[in-house]
């Protein structure tokens, strides 16, 4: 029960508060900002590792991919087209359309072009194969994780010039 008493200047005032001040209730949209912003780094935490996670998994399907080219080709590995074999610059051999097929080094340089278009998707992607001894390749595929610019293709994790690699061994 609320006591209503009239003051000498005929006001009249309230014997008990009730209610919030302006100051209970800036503080309180101040802790809510601060639960706000907490939950939207989080989420925008969750994103980057979403996105670097899916970048990874292709570069993985990728790498496969270019395994498997060699294999389909076994031949043409077997006799070095794959040795050095780079997706940047790669140009359409125009052989896969044509009645004759690809054979020999243009089927490993179309696989190059083939392959370098799909690489297009991640950020700076590009992919090599490289001879390792007598029976074997390495496939590698490269991208700026960080979205730093990185060019290097050292694939050295502590160097922020390079980047991000995965490889795989393929028997010729």
């Amino acid at each position: 029960m609320v006591r209503i008493s009239v003051a000498p200047d005929r006001r009249f005032y309230v014997a008990g508060q009730r209610g919030m001040t302006l100051v209970e209730v800036l503080v309180a949209l101040m802790v809510l900002s601060i639960g706000l912003l907490g939950i939207a780094g989080l989420q925008l935490n969750s994103l980057r590792a979403n996105t670097v996670s899916y970048w990874q998994s292709q570069a993985t399907w990728f790498a496969y991919d270019m395994s498997d080219r060699i294999r389909a080709n076994s031949t043409g590995a077997g006799m070095g087209y794959y040795d050095a074999l780079d997706s940047a610059g790669a140009t359409d051999q125009g052989c896969i359309t044509s009645a004759a097929g690809c054979a020999g080094t243009a089927l490993a340089a179309q696989d190059a072009y083939e392959w370098g278009l799909k690489l297009s998707s991640l950020p700076s992607g590009q992919g090599m194969v490289r001879a390792s001894g007598t029976d074997q390749l390495i496939v590698t595929v490269l991208w700026d994780d960080q979205r730093t610019g990185a060019t290097g293709t050292g694939c050295d994790p502590t160097d922020p010039n390079d980047l991000t690699c995965f490889s795989v061994t393929v028997r010729k």
